[in-house]
This record gives C-alpha cells, structure tokens and sequence, in this order.
C-alpha cells in the first residue's frame, strides 16, 4: 500500500503518486479515519472545499487530469485551512479501476463530466456500461453515486447505464448537497440552463462486486 505524510494546514494537499501500480491505503492519507468521499472531476474545486466545509467528518480526495486546477484547489483548500482534501493528479477511471482499493469509499461524485457530444467520441465518455461495475467494486456497502450534468443526451446515457445495472438502484440526491454547486453550475443557471441529477446507491448484496459482475 502507497502511504504519505499526513497534511498540516500549511501543507499542500496535492498528493504526489510514487507508484500508480499499487493501491493506496487511503486511511493513511488523512490525519483522522472517517468515511472518504471522491470527486472524479473536481474541476475548479468549487463544490469539494465547500463540501468539505461543511462536513470535516468527512473526508474527500478530489481528482483532476489538468496541474493547474489542482494547484487552484490546493490554495482554496489551505486557505480555508482544510485537512480532510486530498488532491490526485490522475485519469479518473485509472484511479477507480487500480488505485482505489476494493469496498474503500462511501461516495462517488461526478459533476458536469466532459460530455463528448460528437457520436464519434461518446466512446470517450466516462459514464458507461463498464463504469458501475468499477463503482460497484470501490464503495462500501449502500454506497453512493451522485451524478450531475447539463447536456440531456449524455444525461440519459448516465441513466441508462444505471438503470441496467443490478448492483445499484435509484435514490434521491439530498437537498443539502444540491444546494453546494460548483462554478460551471451557477453560470449555467445564470444562463437558464437547467442541472439534470441523478443518484444511485449500492445494494449491500453487491458488495465489492468485480468489474461488470452481476448480482
């Protein structure tokens, strides 16, 4: 397992990855155990520093691809004097797939993902059928996804592959997780485009199921 020095306030949170062929033992990246949320996508961190505001009982690793951004969040996250934010420089279903250790997360957030909207590149699209199999093995029992976006098609892709798949069913996004947005969110509504939402929890007889199980 990858371990790493636990953050003061002063210390960045962007985690430097010394091997990507091991898992990490994501307890010891945190000064304090408790339930870990993930964000694949952070963008600007907008919704993570604010939802780990809100909730230090929690704690929350925020992956992007783009250096600059995490280093945006990273600034956000000290400022606001946060230990409970780790930042991960990585493709998002890299990390999943074999970084993430089995039944290890409580909640998977993925909001406004590159939707790829030409035919051509859907296949591009982070949310796919072999995506719930990847979820399915990371979260712990009754675990959550919470999937947020603004382009419809991509929107019913999201809930297509999830209505198939047996390992989860549909829940409700909670109204207080609503109401944190990420910046991309309110210019949207600034301009009258609408969130589409969807959320769907794990059923405790799926359990750490391997990719594209069936239950």
């Amino acid at each position: 397992m990858t371990t790493s020095k636990r953050p003061t306030t002063e210390e960045t949170r962007i985690h430097r990855l010394e091997n990507i062929l091991e898992r990490l033992d994501i307890e010891k990246l945190f000064p304090k155990a408790q339930p870990v949320e993930v964000e694949l996508g952070a963008g600007d961190g907008s919704f993570l520093v604010q939802y780990a505001e809100r909730h230090p009982d929690r704690n929350f690793v925020g992956l992007e691809r783009l250096l600059g951004r995490l280093r945006k969040i990273d600034r956000k996250s000290r400022r606001a004097g946060l230990v409970n934010v780790l930042l991960i420089r990585l493709e998002a279903a890299y990390f999943l797939e074999f970084l993430l250790p089995p039944v290890s997360i409580d909640a998977l957030h993925i909001y406004f993902p590159d939707p790829w909207p030409k035919r051509k590149h859907r296949k591009n699209r982070l949310i796919d059928a072999r995506f719930t199999g990847l979820a399915a093995a990371a979260l712990k029992p009754a675990g959550l996804v919470y999937l947020r976006t603004d382009d419809m098609d991509y929107f019913q892709q999201m809930t297509e592959v999830f209505s198939t798949a047996s390992q989860f069913c549909l829940t409700e996004t909670p109204a207080e997780l609503s109401e944190v947005m990420t910046d991309f969110e309110r210019n949207f509504h600034a301009r009258g485009i609408s969130t589409l939402r969807a959320a769907y929890q794990l059923r405790e007889s799926a359990q750490g199921s391997p990719v594209g199980a069936k239950t």
